[in-house]
């Protein structure tokens, strides 16, 4: 029996691993013609007579695989194996299956890096960058604990963003994510320089030149010491001031 499509389905693979689109049948009969395209241009058929299988296009040339029900094979999958596949009968005048095939890029742990030499558990000041390179359609968030700091979704990377938001000393965490994975890289703050009461992060995002970066940076709020003297009468407080910025976009 012939089961008809009446939707796309969606499908979402990390580069690299192989996926099934299935034809849903549970045999192929003698004078049928299974074929698949790939955006509309054919790809892979397998015929029912004598079980014969032909491959096309050069894009997939030695990842293509068709087994007993005609069902897709594809192997070693790539980002720009991403787009609309269907799957056709000659004894149907529909499409048996239609697939929205969607790759997405490896994802690499995020490295946080010190940006200033300065960076010493002694520190009054301290900057941090967390990156990832040649990424897309994903989330970078800072984290303090389990709590949420900061998210900034990316789905075009031809701009950079800054953006201004306060937090409180803590283990820290850089995250990056996709709707399939995420990596995580930890900071604790206090190894690298003073604990501060007040801080104000900064997270960036950008993609400078033909590189794709995406960074987060958090630059801690400057601590001032106080010294007191014997001659002092009383005590002078001075506290710390923070300055928010709007957001600012960088085409």
């Amino acid at each position: 029996m012939y089961r008809l499509a009446d939707e796309v389905k969606s499908v979402s693979v990390m580069e690299g691993d192989s996926v099934t689109l299935k034809t849903d049948l549970t045999e192929i009969q003698r004078d049928d013609l299974i074929m698949w395209t790939f955006e509309l241009v054919l790809i892979a058929k397998i015929n029912g007579k004598d079980n014969k299988r032909d491959f096309y296009d050069e894009r997939f040339r030695d990842r293509l695989k068709l087994d007993q029900t005609g069902s897709l094979i594809i192997t070693n999958t790539r980002t720009t194996d991403s787009g609309l596949y269907k799957v056709t009968s000659s004894r149907r005048e529909t499409p048996l299956n239609t697939f929205n095939l969607t790759v997405f890029a490896c994802l690499s742990v995020p490295l946080i890096s010190s940006t200033s030499s300065q960076n010493t558990p002694s520190s009054s000041s301290c900057s941090f960058l967390c990156s990832v390179v040649n990424v897309s359609d994903v989330t970078l968030s800072w984290y303090k604990g389990n709590s949420l700091l900061s998210s900034i979704s990316v789905s075009d990377l031809s701009r950079s963003l800054s953006l201004h938001l306060e937090c409180l000393d803590d283990f820290y965490s850089c995250v990056v994510n996709n709707p399939i994975r995420n990596h995580t890289t930890h900071l604790n703050n206090t190894e690298y320089c003073q604990p501060c009461s007040d801080v104000s992060w900064i997270a960036l995002i950008s993609a400078p030149g033909s590189l794709l970066i995406i960074a987060a940076v958090g630059i801690f709020f400057i601590c001032r010491k106080h010294r007191k003297t014997d001659q002092e009468a009383e005590t002078v407080e001075t506290g710390a001031e923070i300055t928010y910025a709007d957001p600012i976009f960088y085409k």
